[in-house]
């Protein structure tokens, strides 16, 4: 955990309005753990106190957490099955003046080919172990 914590920090210091995180992996790899040390790690960096629970955004597909200048949006898009319901989450609208994090972004990743966004996949290793594999997509 605490190198997905120095990773999820690390992550957090290069982040601007605009920046696309894309999480993949099986369920239970990682993904929400590394958004709630993202999200904290971006408070922490505007000086504001991090939130008190950061939930999965499994059930709702999309929690909003504000700061001075920008948004986070979080979402999880496991529950998404058509293309089609992506138009009525407005998940393109706020793109350019937030951060956005994707778990599950299949359904969206060719949406993304005009966008510059970060991919990060989650393999587990064994039970206290994962592996993450991540690179910069160029559009």
């Amino acid at each position: 955990m605490e190198g997905l914590k120095k990773f999820s920090k690390d992550v957090s210091l290069n982040l601007k309005k605009g920046d696309i995180i894309c999480l993949s992996g099986d369920l239970g790899s990682g993904k929400t753990t590394f958004s709630r040390y993202l999200i904290n790690s971006i408070y922490i960096n505007q000086n504001k106190e991090p939130p008190i629970i950061i939930k999965s955004p499994s059930f709702p597909i999309l929690l909003t957490y504000d700061l001075n200048n920008f948004d986070i949006y979080h979402y999880d898009l496991y529950r998404v099955s058509k293309s089609s319901e992506l138009t009525h989450l407005n998940i393109f609208e706020e793109i350019n003046s937030s951060i956005t994090l994707v778990e599950w972004p299949g359904i969206i990743l060719d949406f993304l080919q005009n966008f510059n966004y970060f991919s990060i996949h989650f393999d587990i290793l064994d039970e206290n172990t994962r592996s993450l594999k991540h690179n910069l997509i160029f559009s």
